[in-house]
Formats: C-alpha cells, structure tokens, sequence
C-alpha cells in the first residue's frame, strides 16, 4: 500500500537529524513501502527542490557513509514541501489539496501519516486542523498520527491531551512515540526474557535482589537550560524512559506477540507499582543538581530544579513483592550509558571460606542498553593455582562483535512500525496516564523545597555523595561503570 508521510514541523532539528535520515535508511534498504511520499510542512519558505538540497546536507552529516548520491536522488524525487502554519486553519486546507493532487495517480488506498514534529504547545493546534479539514477521516485509507513526547506534562494535562486527541482520532490511531523503546537491545530484552528457557526461574523475588536501571548523560543541560529549568529530570527522564524499561523488564509474559497483549501487560505492571508517600518520597528518594547548573544560560540563580534523581519503586505483585526497582538518571555525568542491572541475590549459604558475603557481590545481568548494546553475565570462578580463592568473571554478548550490520538508529524501526500498523512500541493512552499518576506525587513533593534536600554534584562524576550513603545503607551498591561493555 502507498504511504504519505507528513511531518508536521518540517524545518526543526527533530526531522533533519532523525526523522528524514531514518526515512532514507528505510529506502537504501528496501525497506520503506513501494510508493512512499513525505511532505514537509512548515512556515519557513522553502520550494521542493530547495528543501532536498538542505535534508542532502544534514542527512549526508548524520549517516556518514552510508550516503549514497544516486540513492539519494532516488530518494528525494519521492521528498516534497508545503509551506504553512499550523495556527492557519486555510493552510490545512490547501494542505489536503496537495495530498489530494499529490495521489491522483495512485489507484490503491493510501495510507497517511501525520508526524507532529513540532513543540508540545502546537500538539492541540495541529489536531483540530487536522479534523475540521477531513484529514483524519479514512475514505482514502488509514489514517495515522505521530505524537513525541512529551505528551504533557502530568497527569492532568495529559489526561487533557488525550482527551483532545480522542474528539479527532480513534486510540486505534494514534502513535504516541518514546525513542527508548526503538533501541535494539529494548527489543532484544523481550526475546532475552521470552525467548529463552534458562531466564524465566529465575526472573522472580526468589532469585533477584533488586533490579537498577540507569540513563546517565555525559552532557550537561547547555543551550537547552531555559527549557529544561522548567522540566526537570523526572519529567525529563522518568516518567517516560525509565518508567518503560521498568515495565518491560518486570512485565509478565504476553499471550501474544502483538500490541495490545504487549501493552496490557506494560500496564499491569504500572497498575501494580506502590505509590509514594510525602515521606516515602523523602526516604525513597534523591534529588540532586550539579554545582555549575545555576551558571547555564537561562538558569534562575536559584533554581531548584533538579538535574539527577533516583526514585526507588517496588510492584506489588507476585512476583516482584519485595524487589525495589531502583530508577537512576542524571546531567553532566561520568559518561553516557542507559542499562538495566539485575542484581541476584546471595547462595543461601556460602561453603567456600573467602567467598562473597555480601548482596552486591552476588551474581548480576547487565543489559546494556546504549552504548556498546549487548549483555553480560557476572558469575565466580576459581582462580587457577591460587587454592580455593575465587573472581568474579563474566560471559559477554556484544551485537557489534556478533553481527556485521550497524546498529540502527531507534527511528528507523519507529517509522517502520507506524507505516506497518504496529503500536507494540508506542505508548497507550492508559499507560501515559498512569505513569504520570506515579511520577506526579514524587514532582509535587519534590517543589517543596527541602523535601528531600537538593544534593549537589561535580560534574562528570556518579551524582551526589548522599546518593552513595542511601544505597550502603540498604546493604546494596550502584553499579558504575562507563560502560561494562567496550
């Protein structure tokens, strides 16, 4: 079935660095359906031509060698523009009449696609467009939106969103995108967990300890200071990232392999986590802010905001009862790296003298989400000539080492995904809501000043020293290498 996709916001960054080189990809690998269109569409003045002439530089710029020229031309004779504005309802129209004129020659049913690459406060703007010009209604075929996130910024404005969205477009339509969940190694954790015989006995409280997951930046806020004062890292990071590797990594198994089993389950598991209290909030979690955040552009010499946090969370049900999912994500780290630690517990009683004794010594699986995607396995062995003295030692999977092909970039499957029809990796309006509902009390608490203490932090270091002491305390220890695979 042809394709026309249309990306709303068309002269941002989001399109020149991810969308339209990820769009190329697809085509340079056979992948993008036959027939495909996309259409920019924004303010600036821009003719077709002069449109591919700039996306050929930017895109030449993010995928490096694989630029192929003759490709490319392939590529952009199918790559369009149409100025407007998306306060202008009389732009819609027009814009239905280029789509219009645009598959006159199609005589299949095409599928559209709507990519709202633009800032949040447009989101509303461009939907009841969209509708009051009949360009949700599926006469000519499927009809698909595109939402990045964030989608709000608690629960009440999503709530909102959704809402709004719902008067234009069927839930059935709507594909509200986190990047996260694009990355190959999130994908490979589902076939880590379901695939395999030798994880599920012990993916449970009788064998895990408590499971840490981290997304740590090297860089600090920079130039994107002014925005991101008044965000914040749980809104940032938590409610949308590492909320989504929690529940994958702690969902049970599907009844199939197909959207909403895969979604139902994501959200049972949302449903079942604990909600903090005022004072769970000041034992369960840390705020922090490195030391130089107040000097950054934009930055309120006050300002309270937070730039590193942890979050401890426990699922009430069977079988994580007990475990604490422990969310860490911090600016101006010690190195990039997102990875999901599970940290076995100890062997019920250790015979060998000299042996490991304590929790964070036990066995763990480090699932490398980026960079270096791959998995390890830290186990004991015995060292050689040396008695009965023992090392923890590891098996190692790296995708790099063990496929020829790169890594692609999370938006390529994404896209993919959106003109295939496939929402397993995109949120749910229900799963949206109830991450909000879990991450809204820790904000509130968190604007209270003092409540915990905002610890601050060197830059490119593990965050605040306060964050080491809290995990000491709980017999447990942070898992801080950059990153466990080179």
């Amino acid at each position: 079935m042809p394709h026309t996709v249309v990306i709303f916001g068309a002269s941002g960054d989001l399109t020149s660095r991810k969308l339209i080189p990820a769009l190329y990809e697809l085509f340079r690998k056979k992948r993008l359906p036959e027939g495909t269109r996309i259409v920019g569409f924004s303010r600036t003045p821009f003719e077709h031509d002069a449109w591919r002439a700039k996306l050929a530089e930017s895109t030449a710029g993010f995928v490096g060698k694989a630029f192929d020229p003759e490709r490319w031309s392939q590529f952009a004779s199918c790559v369009f523009y149409h100025r407007g504005d998306i306060e202008n309802p009389a732009d819609f129209e027009g814009l239905r009449a280029f789509l219009d004129q645009l598959e006159v020659d199609s005589a299949a049913p095409t599928t559209r696609v709507f990519y709202l690459s633009t800032a949040p406060s447009f989101y509303e703007s461009a939907i009841e467009r969209l509708g009051a010009a009949g360009l949700a209604e599926e006469s000519r075929g499927p009809v698909r939106l595109v939402i990045e996130k964030p989608f709000g910024t608690d629960l009440s404005t999503a709530r909102n969103l959704n809402a709004f969205v719902h008067r234009v477009f069927r839930e059935e339509q709507v594909y509200r995108i986190d990047h996260y969940l694009g990355k190959e190694t999130v994908q490979n954790l589902l076939v880590l967990r379901f695939a395999n015989a030798i994880f599920e006995p012990i993916w449970n409280r009788n064998y895990i300890d408590h499971v840490q997951i981290t997304a740590a930046e090297e860089v600090a806020v920079g130039r994107r200071a002014a925005y991101y004062d008044s965000v914040g890292i749980l809104r940032d990071m938590f409610q949308n990232h590492l909320l989504q590797l929690a529940t994958l990594t702690a969902m049970e198994v599907p009844a199939r392999a197909e959207a909403d089993s895969i979604r139902d389950e994501k959200v049972k598991v949302l449903r079942a986590i604990r909600p903090l209290t005022r004072e769970q909030v000041f034992s369960d979690t840390i705020r922090g802010q490195y030391r130089k955040y107040r000097d950054e552009p934009g930055v309120p010499p006050n300002s309270e905001t937070a730039t590193y946090g942890v979050v401890k969370l426990h699922v009430d049900n069977w079988r994580w009862q007990g475990v604490p999912f422990i969310l860490r994500s911090g600016k101006a780290m010690s190195c990039r790296t997102t990875q999901i630690v599970i940290q076995f517990r100890q062997v019920p009683h250790m015979m060998f003298e000299g042996g490991p004794r304590l929790a964070f010594q036990s066995n763990r699986l480090v699932i490398q989400v980026q960079p270096a995607e791959g998995i390890q396995l830290h186990f004991y062995t015995k060292v050689p000539d040396q008695g009965m003295k023992m090392r923890m030692t590891d098996l190692s999977f790296t995708f790099r080492d063990r496929f020829q092909s790169t890594m692609p970039e999370a938006y390529q499957r994404l896209l993919l995904d959106v003109m295939q029809g496939d929402a397993s990796l995109f949120a749910r309006a229900d799963e949206v809501e109830l991450a909000w509902s879990i991450v809204d009390p820790i904000q509130a608490a968190w604007e209270n000043p003092g409540w915990p203490p905002l610890a601050l932090y060197e830059a490119g270091g593990w965050g605040p020293p306060s964050a080491v002491e809290w995990m000491c305390k709980q017999n447990r220890e942070w898992f801080d290498l950059c990153p466990i695979l080179e």
